[in-house]
């Protein structure tokens, strides 16, 4: 108890949230509890999917940023240093 009185409010205030939430979790009925098992996986995929996304499109942005560098006749070196591609991924391009 010691230790929480020496957090902040606002990670006390965390701390209690989350009891809060996992008492709340504890207390669901078994079905209730597998729906909200369910939810919980559901919510996790998408975030997963995003963040694949989201790294694609990244992916995606660094060739066509290679593609103008190598364009306007900026060495591999230097594209593969802002970029993060590979040489081999550069010279494909």
């Amino acid at each position: 108890m010691e230790t929480l009185n020496r957090l902040p409010f606002a990670a006390q205030s965390a701390v209690f949230q989350k009891l809060a939430t996992i008492t709340d979790v504890a207390s669901l009925s078994k079905q209730e509890r597998m729906k909200y098992d369910e939810s919980l996986r559901m919510f996790r995929d998408t975030l997963v999917v995003m963040e694949t996304e989201r790294a694609k499109g990244r992916e995606e942005t660094n060739f066509e940023h290679a593609r103008k560098m190598k364009a306007l006749g900026i060495t591999s070196d230097i594209i593969s240093q802002v970029t993060g591609l590979s040489a081999e991924d550069i010279e494909k391009l």
